[in-house]
């Protein structure tokens, strides 16, 4: 069974309340709104948060945090990532975007970070690499250069 196949339940059956259509309707006069106030009147609404003229809880509470707008946000590639290269290719950003592990449209460039082992020998251009990173690369024959 489907969503599609399935019977509507018995509430959906029902017609919609005709509401101020008469006072033998039962829904007559007001309409079923009360009597007198905002929420009686046609077009009486108020804002999501509005308190009734108190200063909203929105307001209330004291602002927290800090964004910095020239904060550098690099992609990250772990040394294992590399290990689907071959042996003596020269990795860049174009290499790492069309293999999938950069994301094309990034701000601030590549970081290469320690995780993970390395047995070939590569020649790696980022834009940041870790200590721990840089070691396992050349322990691996290869080399970092950072391209800034």
């Amino acid at each position: 069974m489907k969503l599609n196949e399935l019977p509507s339940s018995p509430t959906n059956r029902k017609d919609p309340k005709r509401v101020g259509r008469g006072m033998a309707s039962g829904t007559g006069k007001t309409a079923g709104r009360g009597v007198k106030g905002q929420k009686s009147r046609s077009g009486g609404f108020h804002k999501v948060g509005f308190e009734g003229g108190q200063m909203p809880l929105q307001r209330r509470l004291p602002k927290r945090g800090f964004n910095n707008i020239f904060r550098k946000e690099y992609a990250l590639v772990n040394v294992e990532d590399l290990e689907a290269f071959d042996a003596g290719s020269e990795i860049n950003l174009e290499l790492l975007q069309s293999h999938g592990l950069v994301r094309k449209g990034i701000n601030s460039g590549v970081k290469l970070l320690g995780n993970g082992n390395l047995t070939k020998k590569l020649n790696i251009s980022v834009d940041k690499v870790s200590k721990t990173a840089k070691e396992k690369v050349e322990n691996a024959g290869g080399t970092v250069t950072l391209s800034a």
